[in-house]
């Protein structure tokens, strides 16, 4: 014990001589910090802090059949399982990184021969001694020995442990990115899935206009034979019939693609997709509460990834100026040694041990550490403003979300006014026909309005479905 203290005085002793020459006066410490400062609202909107985030995605999305979907992703989802792994991988570096500050033991043993010649001053000596009383020391000499040594380099400046502490920041940080995956896998499906009852809308819709067509056409076929229209309205009207057709194609197809990109983040060979696309109309989104811009710090797993990635850039700086001053090793060992295997037990005669202690510290041509200690500093400048971009990507999305909200509410409600004209004027305009009060064409083009018109609401539907689940996500609801 006394001889570590002396060790740990003369180590204090010189370190603090060394110091001083060690670190170079041109280092300039980073001066930037991070801006954590966000709108007191968004827009001028309410100071309410209730926040939509915090509620779990099985009670945010009512339709069973979307979440027996999400759940199924979030087991399967290979993209999902990369990451987890990836964390695994981050997690094992800190238990890497703890065992670098903490002693090294190591058990061991050694056999060997030596034979030293006669002509040297440890073989003349070896020729005159003796072994034991009568034995002389012979010319081959077996070399055995079993010991432990140990090895320790104590952690004065904290580097060792700042590097634990980094590998344990970039671990929580792609936690943070897991859940940040989680968040854009559940909001994709739920995208995925509203376009999916959109289209099998959309396809109801054009069955029912090419019955619709089918029956102007057949109209239009008994007034030709009338003689109340020619051969061109009925060609018309067929090729409208055709297009209307070609268009169920189109939608058919989209509806395989989008079931296959279901099927694909769910992690599933393709099959169909159980869904309810009845009422998608009706679908009335919950109301978004946003709350305040600066709980996206806390709720969003990309903006606390980025800041725990931060973490880790200023404690990198700690580190790489650490590596300026000297080290301190102290190293010990403790075995047993002797020619003959007999003698190993023999106490304290076969007894070994040491003590060490090395102290020592750059001096000159320490540009690598220099360059080192930059590229930390712009890596922490680096992450200050991937920080600050986080956040302010987070505000602006939210924002566009919530604004898209508004209007495509106002949006959807003068569509459904459209569909609503455009349908009683197909009435109108069929019962004009067969008065002889309207021509074909504003028949056909009559049609053909309320079909795009349709089509669109359906749409317009979607996109506020889309904005509802994207506002979610954009708050950072959906990983927990």
């Amino acid at each position: 014990m006394n001889n570590i203290r002396k060790i740990n005085y003369l180590a204090t002793g010189c370190v603090l001589m060394m110091v001083a020459a060690c670190v170079p006066k041109s280092l300039v410490p980073v001066t930037k910090t991070e801006n954590r400062n966000t709108p007191a609202t968004y827009n001028g909107g309410t100071s309410d802090s209730t926040n939509v985030a915090k509620i779990k995605w099985k009670e945010f999305f009512t339709d069973p059949k979307l979440e027996a979907l999400i759940d199924t992703a979030l087991l399967n989802n290979q993209e999902l399982n990369l990451t987890l792994q990836e964390i695994e991988i981050s997690r094992n570096e800190i238990n890497a990184r703890k065992g670098e500050y903490l002693p090294f033991v190591k058990l061991g043993g050694g056999l060997g021969v030596d034979k030293v010649s006669r002509y040297t001053s440890q073989g003349a000596a070896d020729d005159m001694s003796e072994i034991r009383p009568g034995v002389r020391t012979p010319e081959v000499l077996p070399d055995m020995m079993v010991g432990a040594r140990a090895s320790w380099e104590v952690d004065i400046w904290h580097k060792l442990r700042n590097a634990q502490k980094v590998a344990a920041q970039n671990y929580f940080a792609s936690i943070e990115g897991k859940n940040f995956l989680v968040t854009n896998l559940v909001g994709e499906i739920a995208n995925s899935y509203y376009e999916l009852l959109a289209l099998d809308n959309q396809l109801a819709i054009i069955k029912q206009n090419i019955e619709i067509l089918n029956n102007a056409l057949n109209i239009i076929r008994q007034e030709k034979q009338a003689a109340k229209v020619t051969e061109l309205a009925v060609r018309r009207f067929e090729a409208e019939v055709f297009k209307t057709q070609s268009l169920q194609y189109e939608i058919q197809q989209k509806i395989v693609e989008a079931e296959n990109k279901i099927n694909f983040l769910v992690g599933r060979y393709p099959q169909h997709v159980d869904r309810s696309s009845d009422n998608f109309n009706t679908l009335a989104p919950t109301k978004i509460y946003a709350g305040l811009p600066s709980q996206l710090i806390i709720n969003r797993p990309d903006v606390r990834a980025a800041e725990l990635k931060l973490s880790a850039a200023k404690l990198d700086v700690s580190i790489a100026r650490a590596n300026f001053y000297p080290s301190l090793g102290l190293s010990a060992g403790l075995g047993f040694r002797s020619y003959n295997p007999l003698y190993l037990v023999n106490l304290p005669q076969a007894l070994i041990t040491s003590l060490a202690g090395d102290i020592a510290g750059p001096l000159v041509n320490k540009y690598a550490l220099i360059a080192g200690y930059n590229t930390a500093s712009a890596k922490q400048i680096k992450a200050i403003i991937e920080f600050e971009r986080t956040v302010l990507n987070a505000c602006i999305e939210v924002t566009n979300q919530l604004s898209n909200i508004d209007n495509l509410d106002k949006n959807f409600n003068m569509k459904a006014n459209q569909v609503d004209a455009l349908t009683q004027s197909t009435e109108i305009s069929i019962k004009l026909f067969k008065s002889a009060r309207a021509d074909y064409m504003e028949v056909l083009l009559t049609q053909r309005d309320v079909l795009e018109s349709r089509m669109e609401l359906i749409e317009t539907k979607m996109r506020q479905m889309n904005a509802f689940v994207n506002a979610y996500r954009a708050l950072g609801g959906g990983w927990n």
